[in-house]
């Protein structure tokens, strides 16, 4: 059923300290493609608050665009919203997968397109909210990840020289074909860099150029691309105080916990920031210090590379919170108006 057909809801919403009855309507002669709602911005910009709040305006559910919080028992490293924080909005992709089991851009756009069918047929907007891009541009542009024909004698080969002669090696090997791949994959993440070399491999041209042109496609849906951001000083200043409050709140017991379980840092899982550091301090590599040390740097490194991300989008509107002039108090709530009157205008809802 089309999100855009005459459905009719009501709801109460918060809009300054009192309460008021807002009516909300779909627009019954809005364009073809369904709607989808997207809020992104940097790691530690704010983004949970504002999607619930959101949520509860347009009537949305959200859909967690994180590669981590997919991942049951790793709650405090991926700062994963608490069912007692999520207002009674229900949330989608969370807490699906042990950390042993495998999640890729492919899985995700595959789950992610169902969780959108099911919400369009209770009658609710879809919010892809998180700060992994290429999640959302896989399922924005509907990105074709057929696989080729596999070569698993290349891919063993692959692995067996990162075994021998380091990530690195292999990364190096990636940055001679297709620099662009290089610059945007950690060497860390093997899984990703072979497959770029495989696709390579198997079809001759680069992988970073077949995502450019995928990128280049019409948008699968009708979308309003909102990319939150902050003063840099001030988002630097927070993702530090996150990673703090990671530590008081037993980031090292989560981390001890998945190792007991079996979880080893060649997982992808484990790769994640906050863990794979962690780890290193449980393996005596490093110290807690140093592990605390290297979360916040490489945590703000990542941020850094999120924008730059989001800045190739096409069509994002930027809501840049230290431009709008708001006290805390009133920040959310002037942030909320500048979104809906963004949504109005695309023709996405309404609110009369």
């Amino acid at each position: 059923m089309s999100a855009l057909v005459r459905i009719r809801l009501r709801e109460f919403c918060i809009a300054e300290p009192s309460r008021m009855r807002h009516e909300r309507i779909f627009m019954e002669n809005g364009p073809e493609r369904e709607p989808l709602i997207i809020l992104t911005g940097p790691t530690a910009v704010g983004k949970t608050a504002l999607s619930i709040q959101l949520a509860r305006r347009v009537g949305g559910e959200i859909i967690s665009a994180d590669s981590m919080q997919v991942y049951r028992h790793m709650d405090i490293g991926s700062a994963k919203i608490r069912p007692d924080e999520m207002q009674d909005v229900r949330h989608h992709l969370i807490d699906l997968l042990d950390p042993w089991e495998d999640f890729n851009v492919a899985i995700f756009q595959k789950l992610a397109k169902e969780c959108i069918q099911g919400i369009y047929e209770r009658g609710h907007i879809p919010i892809l909210t998180g700060g992994t891009g290429f999640y959302i541009q896989a399922v924005l542009y509907d990105i074709d990840f057929t696989e080729n024909e596999e070569d698993t004698s290349y891919r063993k080969e692959l692995k067996n020289l990162a075994a021998q002669k380091g990530n690195a090696y292999l990364h190096g090997m990636l940055k001679e074909i297709d620099e662009p791949s290089a610059l945007s994959i950690h060497e860390n993440n093997v899984k990703r860099v072979i497959r770029a070399l495989e696709f390579y491999k198997m079809t001759g041209e680069k992988i970073s150029a077949h995502n450019e042109t995928e990128r280049k496609k019409e948008a699968a849906y009708h979308a309003c691309y909102f990319v939150l951001t902050d003063d840099r000083d001030a988002l630097y200043k927070k993702i530090d105080a996150r990673v703090d409050k990671m530590i008081a709140d037993g980031l090292v017991e989560e981390v001890e916990r998945l190792k007991r379980m079996g979880c080893q840092k060649e997982m992808v899982s484990m790769q994640g920031l906050g863990y794979k550091e962690t780890l290193r301090f449980l393996e005596g590599e490093i110290s807690l210090e140093e592990a605390i040390y290297l979360i916040k740097r490489d945590t703000r490194h990542f941020a850094k590379r999120q924008l730059t991300w989001f800045r190739r989008e096409k069509d994002v509107i930027w809501v840049p919170k230290n431009e709008f002039g708001l006290d805390a108090r009133n920040l959310e709530e002037g942030i909320l108006a500048f979104m809906l009157e963004k949504l109005e205008k695309k023709g996405i809802c309404a609110i009369i």
